[in-house]
């Protein structure tokens, strides 16, 4: 008698038990999905909407407001999440070696994650301010300043970088100190016998077991950076920033859709973004898959 594989794909209790997260997965990300391709091609109001073919899409491709915003929401991602995760790594690595009470700081790091952006924003607004902010305070020591990181539309996009890479550094030095605590020791004690120095360790020992951990957070970062608005919101208290200087997609799409009510060209907008968050997504993933073979 042929003995029967178990397949937990086949097995009626297996589906059973996954059926409540996939009815909340169907409702508040399938079907949101589907509605947002759908309006994409329609025009009017959110009770009376016709469909408008391809004209949305046109509108909003070439809309000079919405270049800007992808260019901005591109600068923002390709700046703050390579420089985040290398700042994130250096840190991680001193807690890992050198410091011994590494649960105390770890708690330290990730207090901010735990903390609303909109809190975190109006300290940051205080921080930066050019009258009385402490930073500016600091600069003056070296003759630097006062420079208007909240006022000057040159400043926005700095300023915006600048709170992204402190905003998501607890995440990231949590998610590394779990991935250099399972990195084999026994690698670091032969390197040592062979007179290997701590740069050649890190780069052929600890970076190619990190891959994993560096893809992950790559891109958990790049998507969540495509996705940027709290922060914009937080930062420059509403707006982005003097003159929309520092407006991102999400940001263009909010006032598509519940300022100006042109919700066919918003879910337009939120198409396209998906595409591009989704092709960069694949390539990453490619390139990081290469890097690791």
């Amino acid at each position: 008698m042929r003995k029967m594989k178990y397949s937990a794909e086949n097995a009626p209790q297996a589906w059973l038990y996954l059926l409540p997260a996939l009815i909340i997965i169907v409702i508040f990300h399938v079907y949101p999905l589907i509605k947002t391709f759908i309006i994409s091609f329609e025009k009017g109001t959110l009770n009376n909407l016709v469909f408008n073919g391809i004209n949305n899409y046109r509108v909003v491709l070439a809309d000079p407001k919405f270049h800007k915003a992808i260019l901005n929401t591109t600068l923002y991602s390709f700046t703050v999440v390579p420089i985040g995760v290398i700042i994130a790594m250096i840190i991680a690595l001193t807690i890992f070696e050198k410091i011994k009470n590494k649960d105390i700081f770890e708690t330290i790091f990730f207090i901010p994650y735990l903390t609303s952006i909109i809190a975190v924003g109006i300290v940051f607004r205080f921080l930066l301010n050019r009258d009385y902010g402490f930073v500016n305070y600091i600069l003056g020591f070296i003759n630097i300043g006062p420079i208007n990181f909240l006022d000057d539309p040159n400043m926005s996009m700095v300023t915006l970088i600048i709170f992204g890479i402190w905003q998501g550094l607890a995440f990231n030095i949590i998610i590394l100190l779990s991935g250099l605590r399972n990195v084999d020791r026994n690698y670091y004690k032969v390197a040592d016998m062979f007179g290997a120095t701590k740069s050649e360790q890190f780069f052929r020992i600890t970076l190619p077991q990190m891959i994993p951990i560096l893809t992950f957070l790559l891109m958990v970062n790049f998507i969540n950076a495509f996705k940027v608005y709290s922060q914009v919101f937080a930062i420059f208290n509403g707006k982005a920033g003097i003159a929309d200087s520092a407006t991102t997609a999400v940001f263009y799409i909010f006032n598509k859709f519940y300022v100006e009510y042109r919700y066919g060209q918003g879910m337009a907008a939120a198409v396209i973004l998906f595409l591009l968050i989704l092709l960069f997504t694949l390539i990453q993933n490619y390139i990081m898959k290469k890097l690791s073979e």
